[in-house]
């Protein structure tokens, strides 16, 4: 006699803390003002596209990429200036790297610390790998609180720290010496997430061979490759030549190497762009500021945060309008009526001005 078998379902099988996740969401964006995630708005010249539709002609796609990544390292490690010593890993974006970094440090115990509010993604990927997740407040005006940060790297030993250096989704850059005092004062690594480093005013990769627990990760995703999804973490070869051991094989594929190498060869081109980007921000804020009942607060990233009465209805005001920009209301109580915009072009900033002052008058 057979005994009847276990009905196989998510809920019986997978473990609580996944099943209790709510997924990364992306909402559908066609037809409308994009100002949601982040993306440099500028196309490439039409001579540079002309030349990467000619490389991408020529691509060996039937052949698997170069594990190494020889050139494309060569590349980053040019315009980036790395210092002597230094070397390069490679990710499917920064992501990927967070979750390797993670995933290297996951001994039974082991805490991942980061700051309250920041990047969502060090919450959920502790959670992945089954580390013990610290967030650590920021103060009102989202400055790192350096006393309650010492305080918790003492208590918890966090074997990883990640501080977004401009923080999303706050923008600002937090005090340099007070990271450095954090970098000395951790027992693990302390990654500084520089993922917006060209809007921002300042970088730590010319630390990098002054601290031996300092990481820097960054993403191009912001200057402009976001749909190639490519991230580097830069630091000694002590650390990276481990970290490669979890790299899964051939995560970066031929056309992002391939694209991403002639795009760095133009990477004035993409800095170009980055300055304009930082000269509308300007202006965006300015045209913000003056709008009454709303809060806008200083950034160094290609986004602004700000606070208004009504942030929901706001938010599905401007949708209503074809504008989408990024909810932040309910997503943490520091951020309470606060919605996120990413600098667009100057057409696309007017246009959203415009809709949200519309928006707000209508809600009066």
């Amino acid at each position: 006699m057979h005994s009847a078998r276990i009905v196989v379902t998510p809920e019986n099988l997978l473990r609580p803390d996944v099943l209790a996740l709510h997924a990364y969401h992306v909402p559908p964006a066609s037809g409308m003002i994009k100002l949601d995630a982040m993306e440099n708005p500028y196309i490439l010249p039409q001579a540079l596209r002309d030349e990467i539709a000619r490389l991408v002609a020529g691509a060996a796609i039937n052949r698997y990429p170069d594990a190494a990544a020889h050139q494309l390292k060569a590349s980053i490690s040019k315009v980036t200036n790395l210092p002597s010593g230094m070397d390069i890993l490679l990710g499917n974006g920064s992501d990927e790297i967070i979750q390797l970094l993670a995933m290297a440090v996951a001994k039974p115990g082991a805490t991942l610390l980061s700051v309250e509010p920041s990047f969502v993604m060090y919450r959920m990927i502790a959670t992945f790998v089954g580390m013990k997740y610290v967030g650590v407040p920021l103060t009102q005006d989202f400055s790192l609180d350096l006393p309650a940060m010492l305080d918790a790297i003492k208590r918890e030993q966090p074997a990883l720290v990640f501080l977004a250096y401009p923080n999303n989704p706050t923008g600002n850059l937090f005090d340099a010496e007070a990271i450095k005092q954090i970098i000395q004062a951790a027992p693990g690594l302390v990654v500084v997430d520089e993922a917006y480093y060209a809007f921002a005013s300042d970088s730590f990769i010319p630390h990098l061979a002054h601290y031996e627990n300092l990481l820097v990760m960054r993403t191009f995703s912001k200057l402009g490759m976001a749909g190639l999804r490519l991230g580097f973490l830069a630091g000694s070869s002590a650390w990276l030549a481990q970290l490669e051991k979890l790299r899964l094989p051939y995560n970066v594929g031929v056309l992002p190497q391939l694209v991403a190498a002639k795009l760095l060869e133009h990477h004035d081109v993409l800095l170009a762009q980055a300055q304009s980007i930082k000269q509308e921000r300007t202006k965006l804020f300015a045209a913000l500021a003056i709008i009454n009942g709303v809060q806008v607060y200083p950034s160094e990233a290609n986004f602004i945060l700000l606070r208004v009465a009504k942030a929901t209805q706001i938010f599905e005001g401007l949708k209503q309008r074809s504008v989408l920009i990024k909810n932040l209301n309910g997503g943490h109580p520091a951020l309470v009526d606060c919605l996120r915009v990413t600098v667009g072009t100057p057409e696309e900033n007017i246009k959203f001005v415009a809709a949200l002052q519309d928006t707000i008058n209508q809600l009066a």
